[in-house]
């Protein structure tokens, strides 16, 4: 530590004797204004930060010494030799940094891998994620200018059947609503710069700002219970059985004629829900991680994993990195974060068109908890007989006399 100190004094004092020179009149030699080929230029760092080419050789040591030569020539005795290793050992955290408090991320002085994280968070997070969500919603209005709402081939009966009790509807309910919000506010945090702040003014976007956050993270809690409440009561109902094949091989009744038999989920709804509670997991666990910041790592033994299963080489990429900074495994957090959540914004708007405005009497099913029978037995035959069979059962026990 006590090397450092002396870094940190000795360039104030070369830098106050450099300005006293210059006030005297004093120029320094002419190679001081122009570096030697080993010294690092601004384009340099820039480009090193950019992921391009890096001029130097691995852990150079000597341009340091070599940039500082003029001002030497000035000074004359330098009073110790320039220890350029100290910025290197700060680069690449292999220095031995004390603080009181904070733990390893405090003792990180720098962390130059945030560079490409930004790019990535400004350019192709933004971009592609922006053309996901309108590419999808463009897709479902063309869909429906071509096949129309799906409408009950014979007319709605009037009868209803209980299709959801009140805690399966409260479940669904609690996760929608908790998604759109934490959506809303995700994207309030992800392209406010660009598009709000030009709009709102800088002032009223920080309340906006604060306030999304706020919301951001205490409505999180609520998805994930949620979440949890909805794989427990639906899991049963959603593992895979041979009547998907069949619904499958009719495009969901959109090839020939008819609906496919299905029980109370059909296959398409068994892919909506295995994708949020596969995605929806994903991003819960991502989100743990950024609210509990440095204390729920997860990439770097994610990575270490998927190089020992051969993952990077089967897509021709170099092996993932296992020594992650802790703010490395934060930014990785949030990327993942954010992927999983455009992913899961683009299924929730399909789910919603469908359940709304593309098929006739499907928002009942949510709404009361009571569809339709003709709609029913159109969609889902398998589990209306079911329920058939199993009131006409309760009925006759009800009536055949105890022994």
């Amino acid at each position: 530590m006590f090397r450092y100190t002396i870094a940190v004094v000795l360039s104030g004092f070369l830098a106050l004797t450099a300005a006293t020179s210059h006030a005297q009149g004093v120029e320094p030699p002419a190679e001081a204004a122009n570096p030697p080929p080993s010294a690092q230029t601004l384009d340099d760092i820039l480009a090193r930060q950019a992921g391009l080419s890096d001029k130097r050789q691995p852990r150079d040591t000597g341009s340091a010494d070599d940039a500082i030569a003029g001002i030497g020539a000035v000074l004359g005795t330098r009073g110790t030799v320039s220890d350029a290793e100290i910025w290197e050992d700060l680069r690449f955290g292999t220095a031995e940094v004390n603080v009181s408090a904070g733990g390893p991320p405090a003792r990180v002085l720098i962390q130059d891998g945030g560079m490409w994280w930004l790019d990535f968070r400004k350019g192709p997070l933004a971009t592609y994620g922006g053309w996901l969500l309108l590419g999808t919603i463009g897709l479902l209005i063309v869909f429906y200018l071509l096949r129309g709402r799906i409408r009950v081939s014979g007319g709605l009966s009037g009868v209803k059947i209980g299709r959801f009790a009140a805690i399966e509807r409260f479940g669904h309910w609690v996760l929608a609503g908790s998604f759109l919000l934490l959506a809303f506010t995700g994207l309030i945090s992800l392209f406010g710069r660009v598009g709000l702040i030009p709009v709102l003014g800088k002032d009223t976007y920080a309340v906006l700002a604060v306030g999304s956050k706020w919301v951001h993270n205490n409505v999180s809690w609520a998805f994930m219970i949620a979440l949890v409440m909805i794989f427990v009561m639906w899991v049963v109902h959603n593992l895979p059985t041979r009547h998907d094949l069949v619904w499958f091989a009719k495009g969901g009744g959109i090839i020939g004629s008819g609906h496919p038999p299905a029980k109370k989920f059909n296959a398409g709804q068994k892919i909506i829900f295995w994708s949020v509670i596969v995605f929806g997991a994903s991003i819960s666990a991502s989100g743990l991680s950024l609210l509990f910041p440095f204390e729920l790592p997860m990439f770097a033994k994610t990575f270490s994993i998927m190089n020992d299963m051969g993952i990077p080489a089967l897509v021709g990429m170099d092996a993932f990195p296992t020594r992650l900074a802790p703010h490395e495994e934060m930014q990785f957090a949030q990327l993942w974060h954010s992927i999983a959540g455009f992913v899961l914004m683009a299924i929730v708007i399909a789910h919603i068109y469908i359940g709304t405005l593309g098929m006739e009497g499907a928002y009942d099913a949510m709404g009361t908890g009571e569809v339709d029978l003709n709609w029913a037995k159109e969609h889902h035959s398998l589990w209306v007989e079911e329920v058939q069979d199993k009131a006409t059962s309760d009925g006759q026990r009800q009536t055949t006399p105890a022994e």
